[in-house]
């Protein structure tokens, strides 16, 4: 569960953020997980709800953003969304997809006090 290791960078992060602003609590917590990740939201939501303990993370909420995985087709100029196209290869030309979307695994922002 690779999951673990992500919240605690996660949790590294945003302690790091909130005492560079001279903040004292972290209210709220958003993130933008790519589908394509391989991230599990709901492991995700456990491991942050574990590790968020004794830290100034422990009461904020943390809500969790999923961008579907989205593909283009340079030689048919086609987007694609969805995991059902992972196998990369268009449907209708069977030219190589390229990831547009999905990928993405970042803090959008951090609300403290």
């Amino acid at each position: 569960m690779h999951e673990v290791g992500i919240a605690q960078s996660i949790l590294e992060i945003v302690e790091k953020e909130v005492k560079k602003n001279g903040a004292s609590k972290v209210n709220k917590v958003k993130l933008i997980v790519g589908e394509f990740t391989g991230v599990v939201k709901e492991a995700l939501e456990f491991a942050l709800d574990i590790i968020k303990k004794n830290s100034l993370a422990e009461n904020a909420e943390f809500l969790i953003e999923t961008v579907n995985l989205k593909t283009f087709c340079q030689n048919c100029d086609k987007t694609f969304v969805g995991k059902e196209e992972a196998h990369f290869l268009c449907p209708d030309c069977n030219g190589i997809l390229g990831i547009v979307e999905g990928k993405e695994l970042k803090i959008d922002f951090i609300d403290v006090e």
